[in-house]
């Protein structure tokens, strides 16, 4: 049997619930201005994109207002159009970086709707590619990142960067 090591994880399991009472990271990171440890890759007048520290596949980012609202429908003009300006960027971004076959977009609109942080809304981009899906994700629930996470962030950042 081979074993594959997804340390990062275990983090991930034992936060699982734990900080309720802590501010949420999306109001937090923006915040401390340590972008690379906190996978911020850009910033805009109403939005940030960040990577996902927990992500489903290589270059899963996230698009969050700075305001912290868990309600899509208080969304103003402004913050719904940056969300989708930046959005569209970090799709062409991944598009040159990763070479996807797709794309998953979404919204996770409070728990029951598989939201992990269900008290600020944020816009999920999932590259996909053709078979992408395979037994460890079927038998294990379990999925293989071929890139560590500063390696992926590093490399987007510098794809953003030179977009402008």
């Amino acid at each position: 049997m081979d074993i594959i090591h997804a340390p990062w994880r275990m983090e991930y399991i034992n936060s699982a619930g734990k900080n309720d009472d802590e501010e949420c990271i999306f109001c937090k990171y923006p915040k401390m201005r340590t972008d690379d440890e906190n996978l911020i890759i850009s910033r805009g007048s109403h939005v940030f994109l960040m990577l996902n520290r927990y992500p489903y596949s290589s270059g899963h980012l996230m698009v969050v207002p700075y305001r912290h609202t868990s309600d899509f429908l208080t969304l103003t003009e402004d913050e719904s159009l940056d969300l989708m300006k930046m959005s569209q960027s970090a799709v062409l971004v991944l598009k040159k970086e990763f070479k996807p076959d797709g794309f998953n977009l979404g919204i996770n609109l409070g728990k029951v709707a598989g939201a992990g942080i269900d008290s600020h809304i944020h816009l999920h981009i999932v590259p996909r590619w053709n078979g992408d899906t395979n037994f460890m994700s079927v038998t294990a629930e379990t999925k293989v990142l071929p890139e560590a996470l500063a390696v992926t962030w590093k490399r987007l950042s510098d794809s953003w960067n030179s977009l402008r």
